[in-house]
């Protein structure tokens, strides 16, 4: 396996984000398993944390949710959360679901979605070279497998006619910049896992599987995120990304995938900016998504 390099871009980090931490960033750049979790991410003392936080009696899956997340106190930099119960029909959000977060790694189930649907329309599959790609692409989350598919889908074009039709917005791939810097909401995140894990899409049941096959294989010391969320012991089904900012030295760091809980499946997105490391990214993704995962399938 050829050496798989850093994606390191310096990225202008936009002034409305909620918060900033003036401390040096540290941690691995991707394609390297992550440290032990930083203990950095505040809180407020005494509040409730985790996926087993009681919830009070609320009308809606959206009011459990955010009186769950609230409760977990101060945090780090910005986030936006999306959930969407497939076996209730539930679904809640936190943070803006729209407002665009840079995509760092995640954006390669989007390219591997636009190859299978360019492949679909040619009546054919993908040819053995891109298959190894893909799998180092989403498995290893190799940027230089992300870069040669990237090309094979014909860059920005090719990924925002895919959207068109896998319901995301045109500005998810709006801009000319590398693909790692393409920007993305938590709605279009959902739209995307609806299209890899459900009927309603159009990808065929075979490159459906194809995904969740090599998004369930993913490295060790990739598959942490919202797979936290999940039942314990199950092998998460997830793709996450991570991209340091050169300019301000603080992180993005986003996960997104599919879980299984109380007999529920659900679609999770959490994406976050400004995080002071990345584990202290990975903490808020875990601590938010099991939280808010909790609460859904607990809200009567």
């Amino acid at each position: 396996m050829k050496h798989r390099t850093a994606f390191v871009i310096p990225v202008l980090v936009g002034a409305a984000l909620v918060a900033r931490v003036l401390i040096p960033a540290s941690g691995a750049t991707e394609g390297t398993p992550p440290d032990p979790l930083s203990t950095s991410t505040a809180s407020a003392p005494g509040t409730l944390s985790g996926p087993e936080l009681a919830v009070v009696s609320t009308t809606t899956p959206e009011q459990a949710v955010r009186l769950a997340l609230d409760g977990l106190g101060a945090h780090h930099g910005r986030y936006a959360l999306a959930v969407e119960d497939l076996t209730s029909g539930r679904s809640a959000a936190y943070g803006s679901t729209t407002e665009a977060f840079i995509s760092a790694s995640i954006v390669k189930v989007d390219i591997l979605a636009a190859l299978l649907l360019q492949a679909q329309d040619r009546g054919g599959q993908l040819s053995p070279a891109q298959r190894q790609l893909a799998s180092d692409m989403i498995r290893f989350s190799d940027n230089d497998a992300a870069q040669k598919l990237w090309i094979d889908i014909g860059r920005r074009q090719g990924l925002d006619a895919a959207n068109a039709r896998l319901g995301l917005t045109p500005a998810h791939a709006g801009q000319k910049g590398p693909w790692g810097l393409t920007r993305t909401t938590a709605r279009d995140q959902i739209s995307l896992l609806k299209a890899m894990f459900t009927q309603d899409s159009p990808l065929n049941a075979a490159s459906r599987s194809y995904v969740r096959a090599l998004m369930r294989a993913v490295t060790a010391g990739q598959n942490w995120g919202v797979g936290a969320a999940g039942t314990p012991g199950d092998l998460p089904v997830l793709k996450n990304g991570w991209l340091p900012d050169g300019a301000s030295q603080l992180w993005v760091v986003n996960s997104m995938g599919i879980v299984e809980r109380a007999g529920h499946t659900l679609l999770v997105v959490v994406l976050t900016d400004d995080q002071p490391t990345r584990e202290a990214g990975i903490a808020l993704i875990e601590q938010t998504a099991a939280t808010a995962v909790g609460a859904l399938v607990r809200t009567p």
